[in-house]
């Protein structure tokens, strides 16, 4: 029976913190494997396996417990105390990341004759640390070296996520286990109802607002097309929590005159709402310098929404030629597609409308059909 380490969920959902991209994908893994798993959670030093719980505890991770914070507190509180459960040699999901720069977690993987295999997510705290909080990059080393020492397998969302792991072995000299490359599963967000949000003609940016998703480039734009005063300036919506690094943005947004009235930030946003917002967009913006996969392009895409992003080689993993692409830095490209993209009789966004259709989404389905596929060989191997 696998245990899945639930560690950064429940932490995350008792500090009352909505889902990220990489806890939606934790999600996805509670939900397919919530029948023939167990959970483990590392609580005050201790690793806690949840045993008998254990579908209690997915239930509250899932949202599906009128109480969920006071069904998380019992299941590890209870298991704790009476330790029920018992950890031994089983398969072992870790899918967040969490608790691998620790050294100690190499050690208790070994001590117990776990089989972990890891979903890594990016690299990026590596390739590009400036974009990170100090510290990080030697933190995420330590995470890749617990999985590349200890896992029996990664998972891996991107062929380019993949890329970067091998430059990386190869650079540090270190083995690789067996890989497989999932696309992430797509979220289709529930209908709503028809009408938009805003009569206006309005954008979308989508994500957590951070260094390298280059909101400081959008809102600067902005700015200047109202200051100079470009006619049919759009709203520009942004949906997404506050990160970290992200200063300069936050004194826009509270401080900055021409984007009152402009710009709306929406730092709480449930799907239902969402969904209504991103349907009646004239295109999700995504100007980001990096990313290890881009869940809003195919989100975007998924529900007919046109993308003007990045051209970055993961984003053409995911949609080929759909998005129209610029340079992260190239502000008059940005400014001239906006513009472009809210007139009502834009030929370029009805292009990229033409085709939408094309475009695939990954479900979690063929994600897990994968990922089965690939346990099933590590298994094999192991033998």
């Amino acid at each position: 029976m696998p245990l899945i380490d639930v560690t950064r969920l429940a932490s995350r959902l008792l500090e009352g913190k909505r889902p990220t991209g990489v806890d939606r994908v934790s999600l996805a893994y509670v939900q397919h494997f919530r029948a023939r798993a167990r959970a483990l959670v590392r609580h005050r030093g201790r690793w806690v396996p949840i045993g008998r719980a254990s579908p209690h505890l997915f239930a509250a991770l899932l949202g599906e417990l009128p109480r969920p914070h006071r069904a998380v507190r019992t299941a590890v509180g209870v298991s704790y105390a009476l330790r029920w459960g018992r950890l031994r040699q089983s398969l072992f999901f870790n899918t967040g990341h969490s608790g691998l720069n620790d050294p100690a977690y190499a050690v208790r993987v070994r001590r117990h004759g776990l089989q972990p295999v890891y979903f890594l997510h990016d690299l990026i705290p590596i390739t590009h640390p400036e974009y990170c909080r100090p510290g990080e990059a030697d933190r995420h080393a330590q995470r890749l070296r617990c999985m590349l020492h200890t896992g029996v397998g990664l998972i891996l969302n991107s062929a380019a996520t993949e890329a970067d792991l091998r430059a990386w072995a190869a650079a540090e000299r270190l083995q690789v286990p067996p890989t497989v490359v999932a696309p992430i599963g797509t979220v289709m967000l529930p209908h709503g109802d028809g009408h938009p949000p805003l009569e206006e003609p309005y954008f979308v940016m989508l994500g957590t607002i951070e260094p390298r998703k280059n909101h400081l480039l959008v809102l600067h734009l902005w700015r200047q097309m109202i200051e100079r005063g470009v006619a049919g300036v759009p709203r520009l919506v942004l949906i997404g929590q506050r990160g970290w690094e992200c200063e300069q943005v936050i004194d826009l947004l509270e401080r900055c005159p021409p984007l009152r009235g402009h710009v709306i930030e929406m730092g709480e946003c449930d799907d239902t709402a969402l969904a209504r917002w991103l349907r009646h967009a004239r295109a999700l913006l995504f100007p980001s310098f990096v990313e290890g996969y881009g869940m809003p392009l195919a989100e975007a895409l998924a529900h007919g929404v046109p993308v003007i992003a990045s051209d970055l080689g993961v984003f053409r993993e995911i949609a080929a030629d759909i998005p129209d692409y610029l340079d992260p830095l190239d502000g008059p490209g940005w400014q001239r597609r906006v513009l472009e993209y809210a007139r009502p009789d834009s030929a370029a966004r009805a292009a990229q409308c033409e085709r939408i259709p094309r475009f695939h989404a990954p479900t979690w389905a063929e994600h897990f059909g994968i990922v089965e596929g690939f346990l099933a060989s590590v298994h094999r191997n192991a033998r």
